[in-house]
């Protein structure tokens, strides 16, 4: 089973047993970079100079991507100026980590489970359902991270993005981040995607960056 960028930084956030998203905020940046680079992949969108461009409107067949390239497309075309990208990971953080975890539930990697803590506050958690994905998953990561495998492009451009999140606990749970973290770097900023793919790695990774700051700023403040 083939799954997107997104997804697969979904599974990787969501608790197998419990459900529950581990470095939520992180995760949700990381959706929603993730899915605009699926995109770029895809040759339907640019991304360079910080900023989002759409090249090709045509849909891709996929659901979930057609559905961001839609908004994306109505969301650029109704702008005077070009877009930033760090604009559209502020719009999209949220909206398409549900989106996502939608299409996880649907194709059956993970349940829905709601319940209300303290029987008032809805929650909503999303245990495994079938751990066939997620395991090819952790080890196609744990191969190029951990044993020095040639990455393909698009496991470049998931460990770009898990690397610009912070997401190295939920990757490789038990392991410090020193450990793995040169490796991911050397990945990110390596030559294993083609030139519009890194550029893109590049914009999103300092985009990410500039909205985590933002948004703890805004806790802080």
């Amino acid at each position: 089973m083939t799954v997107s960028l997104g997804e697969e930084i979904m599974l990787l956030s969501l608790d197998d047993e419990t459900g529950a998203a581990k470095g939520e905020t992180a995760a949700r940046w990381g959706v929603a970079a993730g899915m605009l680079l699926e995109l770029v992949m895809a040759g339907r969108v640019t991304v360079r100079g910080g900023r989002v461009e759409v090249f090709d409107p045509t849909p891709t067949g996929d659901a979930l991507l057609d559905g961001r390239l839609d908004r994306l497309v109505r969301w650029v075309h109704g702008a005077s100026s070009s877009r930033k990208v760090t604009d559209w990971l502020t719009r999209e953080h949220a909206k398409g980590s549900q989106d996502v975890v939608a299409s996880l539930c649907a194709r059956g990697l993970v349940t829905e489970e709601k319940y209300r803590a303290l029987d008032v506050f809805p929650v909503r958690r999303y245990p495994e359902a079938d751990g066939t994905v997620e395991r090819e998953l952790r080890a196609r990561l744990s191969a190029v991270v951990l044993h020095g495998a040639e990455p393909d492009a698009r496991t470049t451009a998931l460990v770009a993005l898990v690397h610009a999140t912070g997401m190295h606990p939920q990757t490789f749970p038990g392991l410090p981040k020193k450990q793995v973290a040169p490796r991911m770097a050397e990945i990110a900023e390596g030559h294993w995607a083609g030139v519009s793919v890194r550029e893109a790695i590049r914009n999103l990774q300092a985009a990410i960056s500039a909205v985590s700051v933002v948004t703890v700023l805004t806790v802080v403040s």
